[in-house]
């Protein structure tokens, strides 16, 4: 029996996370004698959807079993998310989908459409009856999106590595303790991750802020970098488990097609191509906003303050510029009152920056001043009239060049494909799952 097991919305602003419950059920699977067809897939869905906590992210772990287990597997799937979900939290939705067999193009189809826009949960309720899945929630079924899409999602193109770490459930709302200067050193000898560090800010990245239980999460292009990196972080409190996820970060698997601004929608990831219409301001907080069109409508958008060295460059771009713009847009209305907001800018065609000039003298080559509209120049110094005479037309070089522009990574989403990916996407996914793919302990640790 090929089963696929999808989990989404168990977390909630005050704790918890759906990677958790992963690593929770990789262990507890195994021992029923489940056998891993894939590391667990981490699938980010549109992060620009209004419902999403944090990251938007959900899970499917892939085993092979014997169909005698199936009633204990589908038990203790369902035992452990209720177990480890925040129910008492309005914004928790879980939703479980327990899918055997091969993924068919229907349901990849859904998963496509989850990551780049808006479902409805009617089309994944009956989405699930078509397939005859298997469906548990908590609630209003929300999480049933997610976890369907998760199932739907089998990575088969490009995708990345992440390791994540745990702590011990006593430590978590406290701050985490894993010494800076050790991932420092880790991103500069490990050149197969990614986005370990913010060098522009001097910022680790790999720790996050909030309640959830994960210690720091590590991402690359395989296992093996992921697990040789994760060697070299000094962590100064206890790991309680660590797991390796395949996964769709770090891809731009959401900005997968241009559109026509006149075809954009809200909260969507959207690429679109156009002039720069309206020439770049700067509004109250420090955002910039500029106004883009491509002859079916023009959008305002917006590069925000933290996005730092990015949100400076798309203040020297001018009217007539001719760009690409990935991002996702926000609004509650259709056509031109929705903003874009800019996760990655790619500059086509630069127009020229001309300056035009009072003309030089012809007797002592000062600039000269104007004596009025259309009645010429005149020299302060030699007197010389030239009623004649125009402005000279300087082209002055931009302090811009074409080419593609990404926020620093601290202010990246889980899905942006920083620079460092570039030729080197993956366009298949043969899986060789690795001898130690996750542990109650950290490598180099005794097993507990």
């Amino acid at each position: 029996m090929k089963l696929h097991i999808g989990i989404d919305d168990t977390d909630s602003p005050k704790g918890g996370c759906t990677t958790y419950i992963a690593a929770l059920l990789v262990e507890k699977l195994e021992s029923l004698g489940a056998r891993f067809i894939d590391y667990p897939n981490l699938i980010r869905l549109n992060p620009n959807a209004p419902w999403k906590t944090r990251g938007n992210g959900a899970v499917c772990l892939r085993i092979e079993s014997n169909p005698d287990l199936r009633e204990d597997i589908k038990r203790e799937v369902v035992r452990t998310v209720e177990q480890n979900s925040d129910l008492s939290s309005t914004n928790t939705d879980p939703g479980i989908v327990l899918y055997e067999g091969q993924i068919p193009l229907d349901l990849r189809d859904f998963s496509r459409r989850t990551i780049t826009g808006i479902v409805e949960i009617e089309e994944a309720l009956s989405l699930i009856e078509k397939l005859g899945a298997l469906a548990f929630d908590f609630g209003p079924k929300r999480g049933l999106i997610g976890a369907l899409a998760a199932v739907g999602e089998p990575l088969l193109g490009d995708h990345t590595y992440e390791y994540l770490a745990y702590r011990e459930p006593e430590n978590c709302g406290t701050k985490r303790l894993v010494k800076a200067d050790s991932v420092f050193e880790m991103d500069r000898v490990s050149p197969l991750t990614f986005n370990n560090i913010d060098a522009e800010c001097r910022r680790v990245l790999i720790t996050p802020h909030g309640p959830d239980p994960i210690l720091f999460g590590i991402r690359g292009e395989s296992p093996e970098a992921v697990y040789d990196a994760a060697r070299m972080v000094v962590a100064e409190e206890p790991v309680e488990r660590w797991v390796i996820f395949r996964t769709n970060q770090g891809t731009d698997a959401h900005l997968v097609a241009l559109k026509h601004i006149a075809d954009l929608r809200p909260c969507n990831p959207a690429i679109i191509e156009g002039t720069i219409t309206r020439a770049p301001r700067i509004i109250s907080g420090g955002h910039v906003i500029l106004g883009v069109g491509d002859g079916t409508g023009e959008i305002d958008c917006a590069a925000y303050e933290p996005t730092g060295t990015f949100r400076e460059t798309v203040k020297i771009l001018s009217t007539g510029d001719f760009v690409r713009i990935g991002g996702g847009t926000r609004g509650d209305t259709d056509g031109p009152k929705l903003t874009l907001n800019m996760e990655r800018l790619e500059i086509l065609r630069l127009v020229p920056k001309v300056l035009y000039l009072n003309p030089s003298c012809p007797m002592c080559q000062t600039r000269m001043e104007s004596l009025g509209r259309n009645q010429g120049f005149r020299c302060r110094r030699c007197g010389f009239l030239g009623p004649e005479m125009k402005k000279e037309a300087i082209v002055v070089r931009r302090n811009l060049e074409p080419g593609l522009y990404l926020p620093p990574p601290h202010a990246q989403r889980h899905l942006t494909k920083p620079l460092k990916r570039y030729n080197r996407e993956k366009r298949s996914s043969e899986i060789h799952l690795k001898k130690r793919w996750h542990s109650e302990q950290r490598p180099g640790q005794p097993e507990s």
